[in-house]
Order: structure tokens, then sequence, then C-alpha cells
């Protein structure tokens, strides 16, 4: 093994480590709403896995059931964003109901050990000026998504890896922790990506695309 490793270095180089990074064209946002579930060790064990991270779109009230699990995604190098308090229609609510889910979820999430926030996604996609304002207060960034893997639809796991592979750089999928059928896409999702030169990258709070861990 060694011997192969010295050859290949001096063929190329360099090690394999620098030429995988090197393959890094671009970034893709890989996100799973609606954790942490009874799925999230399987899917956490999957992602690291193929060698993949995401940002966990968590639940309040999940969080706060399940500390070791959120502190899980962390441990397994994802990270964990807000998707309120117990997943309600916010544009239904008023701004102390909003505010109440907002806030909830952060201390949850901490609490739990998975940090502090600087993401958020509300339920459904739905949002309107007075939730973008609660969310801005607690020093969030609201993401939605650009493309839909509709696995809480049914999707099936190979329209999945279709969706996936509409990614381009920058852009960010949306999925779910308790989908079995997301979860048996994580392996293609991987393979796919880095056959187009892709990698999963984190969320940036600044532009809410996807870039450079």
């Amino acid at each position: 093994m060694a011997a192969a490793l010295a050859a290949a270095t001096a063929l190329t180089g360099h090690t394999t480590a620098p030429a995988q990074a090197a393959a890094c064209n671009g970034y893709v946002g890989l996100t799973f709403d609606d954790g942490p579930s009874s799925n999230t060790t399987a899917l956490l064990n999957a992602l690291t896995r193929n060698g993949l991270r995401a940002t966990m779109f968590n639940q309040g009230q999940y969080s706060a059931a399940n500390p070791g699990l959120v502190r899980a995604q962390v441990n397994a190098g994802m990270w964990v964003a807000n998707h309120s308090y117990t997943h309600p229609h916010l544009t239904q609510l008023g701004p102390s109901q909003i505010d109440s889910e907002i806030s909830r979820t952060q201390q949850a999430i901490a609490n739990a050990g998975g940090g502090t926030p600087v993401l958020f996604r509300p339920p459904y996609g739905e949002t309107n000026a007075t939730v973008k304002a609660a969310a801005a207060k607690y020093g969030l960034t609201q993401i939605i998504w650009d493309v839909d893997s509709q696995d809480w639809n049914g999707a099936s796991t190979d329209a999945i890896v279709q969706a996936a592979a509409r990614l381009t750089n920058g852009q960010v999928i949306l999925m779910h922790d308790w989908s079995a059928n997301s979860l048996a896409a994580v392996p293609r999702i991987a393979q796919g990506l880095t056959g187009r030169g892709l990698c999963a990258g984190k969320i940036s709070p600044a532009t809410g695309r996807a870039v450079a861990p």
C-alpha cells in the first residue's frame, strides 16, 4: 500500500487526498428537514460513509426530545439549523407566536449541544415580511431551496437521485430526515456529485448559497 502510494505520488506529484480536494469545481447544499427522528442515526451513517456533509433543519420539539441525536449530527460534521418548534404554517400566525416558534427552537438546539443556529427554514417554505423579520431578530438567514426532491410527496429513490442531478453550483436541495427513499439515495447522490465535480458544502448565511465548508 505504501509502495503504491509512493508510486502514485511519483507519477502525479501528489497523493490522492489533494486530487480529491481539487475535484471540487463547485458546491451544493444538501438539506434534511424535520429531524431528529428515528431515521437520523442511519442517515448520519450514510452521509458520513459517503463523505457528505449536510445542513439539518431540525424542529425544536424533536431537538428537545432527542438531544443525543442533535449532538450526533454535530459530531458527524453536519450543520444544525432552525426549522421552527412545531412546524406550523407560520404565515397564519401572529408575530408573538412566530417569535416563540423561532426562539424556542434556537434554545432547544443550543441546549441539546447543536450550537446557535444561523440558518432558518420556514415550514413548507411559507414566508412573509413578518416571518423574515422574526428570523432576522435572532440573527437567522432564511433559506428556502432551489430543487425540491419531492421525498415528502412519496418520490422514489430514483426520482430523488434525478432531482439531485439537477443541482448546480451554489444551489440547495430539499430532503427530509425521516425519508427512507432519501436515505437510500445518499450513495448515488454522492456518486453523481463526484461525477460532476461537485462537493457537498455549507450554506452561507451571507448569501444563502452553498460554499466551501
